[in-house]
């Protein structure tokens, strides 16, 4: 078994799986946007700059999976984009369920001035909803609910692969 976990990181399609599940769920989400018209809020946005780090570091590690340093510099974005994601999604939770006029989330992204990606890409970071309007539902949990999920599922698999490959397997 730890064999396989220290194997898996330098096989391309172990990283190409990391991109294309990423590259799914943000495709959902601009389904959700742009086919079903729910209005992406700033923490979703976030969460999905999130997710495209998750894309990046699954590219990123498929360029060159025998590259130590490549590597490395994927699992760091995957693992920093996996842990960011799931804190994102607990306090886009958080807004949900208590609502509160004292604790809301911006109207506009804080992207930094040098990368204004909601002027870039308006159609992928532009925020119009509200953080805590739950406006979709599957089996009773919300949108943020099931990014919990998902986040937490990478920021995991990210936690075994990393201490697969540090560990010594026996001969």
């Amino acid at each position: 078994m730890l064999a396989i976990l220290k194997a898996a990181p330098k096989q391309r399609w172990s990283w190409l799986l990391l991109a294309a599940s990423a590259l799914s769920l943000e495709l959902s989400a601009l389904y959700f946007q742009h086919v079903m018209h729910l209005e992406p809020c700033v923490m979703c946005v976030y969460e999905r700059l999130a997710m495209l780090g998750i894309l990046s570091a699954g590219l990123l590690g498929a360029s060159a999976p025998n590259n130590v340093f490549i590597r490395l510099c994927a699992f760091l974005l995957w693992g920093i984009s996996a842990v960011w994601g799931t804190l994102l999604a607990i306090k886009h939770t958080d807004y949900q369920l208590h609502p509160s006029p004292f604790f809301t989330c911006d109207f506009f992204p804080d992207f930094p001035a040098w990368a204004p990606l909601h002027e870039w890409l308006p159609w992928l970071f532009n925020p119009t909803g509200d953080c805590s309007d739950i406006v979709w539902q599957f089996l009773d949990y919300s949108m943020p609910q099931w990014l919990i999920v998902s986040f937490s599922i990478y920021t995991l698999l990210f936690v075994i692969f990393a201490i697969g490959t540090v560990l010594k397997t026996k001969k």
